[in-house]
């Protein structure tokens, strides 16, 4: 009997692992696989969560920590990080040997895994690669983690078709679907009153649902953005806001400073969390009337949920996205007309057509993953990468 392949999975944020952990778990009991889990990031750290219990509490062992996340709030604290994340996760691989590293997403501890991992001569499978968010840093560091991946796994043909124009064999890039949509099948939701249980309140009419991230890219300021936000949440004032941490960029623990002062003016209608766990959120989303803010989840997942968007500023520029989702400038006139608009009749009857380009026929986006890792050729991988040349014109050129 052959020996089981040993697959490394790396996670910083709460968002990805809920994403990877339908994964996981396929990994985690497939007879063939060894799963292997290397935690960093945001995870790790108390002022975002420390969500690394939350994977514990899930029943996943943890074979190393990566802690990178210096206690800043920089551009420069950034990119410190990621050196010290490849020196950490070198490391880690040198002493697990895993015979293939997955990555999902866009991140800077994803860059520093792939690094590490391409430098180590161990295969990468990506997921969610060929996407474009220009408002990003995430933008650059998705298509750097793509070059440096042998296997890929896109949400949409336009997304696989980008990743061949990058020089990837179209052999090794298959459309599997967004993981996100099999989470949404797979999970039992939260009815009502179990969801006010979870956040301590009572929900009122309209509910909100709210995440907002720094736009890395493109010069908005997060601090000038969330406080329009907030502004506009102080309009409704029968309504209910569930609130969720911002991310570990730059910029991320202003808004969460923000944030945390936002609940003196917002009262008990106000609930603020860093992190809901997937099925906290995703239950949130689904009794949500509006999901606000500028996460890829009002984008990919919401659409799907049948609950209109309103997505701010340019951080998600450049994604498909569904008749549903509403976007706007970020500030507060912008932001109060789209959710206007957003919770009306005509609008919550779009959202409930549940348009969405990520949709697949084939909600088993796991099954695909997994089934893709195990059989691949690890030799061939290992190998020299042939670019694949995609033949076209350019204008203005002989």
């Amino acid at each position: 009997m052959s020996a089981r392949r040993r697959i490394c999975v790396v996670t910083g944020t709460r968002a990805e692992y809920g994403l990877l952990k339908p994964t996981m778990e396929r990994l985690r009991n497939a007879p063939e696989a060894e799963l292997q889990l290397i935690v960093t990031g945001a995870h790790l750290a108390p002022g975002f969560g420390r969500t690394v219990d939350a994977i514990r509490a899930d029943g996943f062992g943890i074979n190393a920590e990566v802690d990178m996340l210096l206690d800043a709030d920089s551009r420069w604290a950034c990119a410190s990080s990621v050196g010290l994340g490849l020196i950490g996760m070198a490391s880690a691989l040198q002493r697990m040997e895993p015979n293939f590293v997955l990555l999902l997403g866009d991140r800077y501890e994803i860059l520093a895994a792939a690094q590490a991992a391409f430098f180590g001569h161990i295969p990468v499978g990506h997921i969610h690669g060929g996407e474009v968010t220009l408002g990003a840093l995430d933008e650059c560091i998705r298509h750097a983690v793509t070059k440096l991946s042998r296997l890929h796994f896109v949400s949409t043909a336009e997304h696989r078709r980008r990743v061949i124009q990058m020089g990837e064999a179209p052999a090794m890039v298959h459309n599997v679907g967004a993981p996100g949509l099999e989470c949404i099948a797979g999970l039992a939701l939260d009815e009502r009153a179990a969801l006010e249980t979870r956040i301590g309140g009572k929900l009122g009419s309209p509910l909100i649902l709210m995440t907002y991230h720094p736009a890395t890219l493109g010069g908005e300021d997060p601090g000038a953005g969330i406080e329009a936000v907030i502004e506009v949440l102080a309009d409704y004032p029968d309504a209910t806001i569930i609130a969720t941490g911002s991310n570990a960029d730059h910029g991320g623990r202003a808004i969460m400073a923000r944030l945390e002062a936002a609940r003196a003016r917002l009262g008990e209608r106000f609930h603020l969390a860093q992190s809901l766990g997937q099925l906290g959120y995703l239950s949130a989303m689904r009794h949500a009337d509006v999901v606000l803010g500028n996460s890829s989840s009002g984008i990919i997942e919401a659409p799907t949920m049948g609950v209109p968007t309103v997505n701010i500023g340019s951080r998600q520029d450049g994604r498909p996205r569904g008749p549903s989702v509403i976007d706007c400038a970020p500030d507060a006139a912008a932001i109060r007309a789209a959710v206007d608009l957003a919770l009306s009749k005509e609008s919550a009857a779009l959202a409930r057509q549940r348009i969405n380009p990520y949709a697949s026929r084939d909600t088993e986006v796991s099954r695909r993953i997994v089934e893709l890792l195990l059989s691949a050729d690890l030799k061939a991988l290992r190998g020299p990468k042939p670019f694949h040349d995609v033949q076209f014109v350019i204008a203005g050129e002989v």
